[in-house]
């Protein structure tokens, strides 16, 4: 068993209730096995897509993760891909991932208002350190030639695709991801920073470039 999450892309058009329809008919597919479960169903709800998909603009999201056999997801794709009302859809492996979009964060630590400039040197070392650990915090760069500094905020213990607010944070104006040599991050967290941006486009939840003309 493996836990999995899809996110579904359904027409605009559809009422709650006929995707609850066809959420029940998919997952029927994927529940089968003993030991096999939908274990959570996010309703998003209607949303702008970031360019249009199949001649629309909008779409109904929803989110499912579910406890499954590998080998049920060929009959459960052969559906998906057979269903005209469903625009897009992605199924991944979940890491753990909340289906609301959000990233998950590590706790605010709070520092005395009253530490020195040595105290600042000490937490930058520190912070350095954190990143050759993997982590890393929601970065807003200043422009310009001079140094690119991030804000400090808290560290980001599992990078969420779904986090739009986040991830839109990693890419310029002209859509491209910031390199390695910006963000500060380690090489790992780059690659899941990659992979987790394209998930998001592919979902037309970010644009592939900043102005998708019609």
């Amino acid at each position: 068993m493996r836990n999995y999450e899809v996110v579904y892309i359904f027409h605009p058009a559809l009422s709650e209730e006929a995707v609850n329809d066809k959420l029940e008919k998919f997952h029927a597919l994927v529940t089968g096995d003993a030991g096999s479960e939908v274990t959570a169903v996010d309703h998003w709800g209607i949303r702008q897509l970031a360019y249009e998909i199949g001649g629309q603009n909008q779409g109904f999201y929803v989110v499912a993760q579910f406890v499954g056999e590998p080998s049920s997801l060929t009959a459960f794709e052969r559906i998906l891909k057979l269903d005209e009302e469903l625009l897009r859809y992605l199924i991944v492996l979940c890491e753990g991932e909340p289906t609301s979009g959000m990233s998950v964060l590590a706790e605010v630590t709070h520092v005395r208002a009253d530490r020195d400039d040595d105290d600042d040197e000490d937490e930058e070392e520190e912070e350095e350190e954190d990143f050759g650990r993997g982590e890393a915090s929601p970065p807003e760069f200043s422009g310009g030639r001079g140094r690119r500094r991030r804000v400090d905020g808290p560290r980001i213990e599992l990078l969420n695709f779904k986090d739009v607010s986040t991830l839109s944070r990693f890419v310029t104006e002209q859509g491209k991801i910031l390199p390695k040599r910006t963000t500060k991050v380690t090489a790992q967290f780059q690659r899941h920073l990659g992979q987790a941006i394209k998930r998001a486009r592919y979902l037309a939840l970010l644009p592939y470039v900043q102005n998708h003309e019609s």
